[in-house]
């Protein structure tokens, strides 16, 4: 049997889930057939079954994607610093990605799909739970520090973080007037009043020009 090479292999893997996610952002998971994915990622359809069994394999995929990359943003943060700082940029990045539209349609997507799969569901719903215990941490530790209200509880707290995020992709969907990068300041506005009420914030709201507590 001849041996994989293990670059090689993911390298073919990842060239198939950027194909795909191209072809979903265009006409949808139901819309794109397996043939178009495997003509976006130049191969044959035997070739890209022994990498992905199924279509819903690939999404499952994707998912695992985002929450490996979730993951790894709050894994570099330094808990010594200003841990309100590390969750505005955390927001910025969530503003950022909202603002692609391959991105955001293909989020909207994966929701969508969630609530049709049960297999799409559970990864879907442990991704947010990963999510949401990291920022139950980062906002425990800024309690801690002083950063944000210790009153808070920080469970919560990252329930209603959570909720915002998925209100921006949610917002998106709706309201085509809607524009991510343009809510910057807003959302920093909210987020300081929400977690540092006694904070003095000046009218643009702008992180650089938020009077620390």
């Amino acid at each position: 049997m001849r041996k994989v090479d293990p670059e090689k292999f993911e390298a073919r893997k990842q060239q198939i889930l950027d194909a795909a996610i191209s072809c979903f952002t265009r006409k949808g998971f139901h819309g794109t057939s397996t043939a178009e994915i495997c003509a976006e990622a130049g191969m044959s359809p035997g070739n890209l079954f022994h990498y992905f069994p199924t279509k819903q394999a690939i999404i499952a995929a994707i998912v695992e994607q985002d929450r490996r990359e979730t993951a790894a943003y709050f894994a570099q943060i330094d808990h010594s610093q200003d841990l309100f700082d590390a969750l505005l940029k955390f927001m910025d990045i969530v503003l950022e990605l909202a603002a692609d539209p391959g991105y955001s349609s293909l989020a909207l997507e994966i929701a969508a799909e969630a609530m049709r799969d049960r297999q799409i569901a559970e990864l879907v719903s442990a991704h947010d739970a990963e999510m949401q215990a990291s920022l139950s941490v980062m906002l425990r530790d800024a309690a801690s520090r002083g950063q944000i209200d210790a009153t808070l509880d920080p469970v919560e707290a990252g329930r209603w973080v959570g909720a915002l995020i998925d209100g921006i992709f949610g917002r998106i969907a709706v309201d085509p007037g809607f524009h991510p990068l343009e809510q910057r300041t807003n959302l920093h506005l909210l987020l300081t009043r929400f977690l540092r009420p006694g904070a003095k914030v000046s009218g643009k709201a702008d992180r650089e020009q938020t009077v620390k507590a």
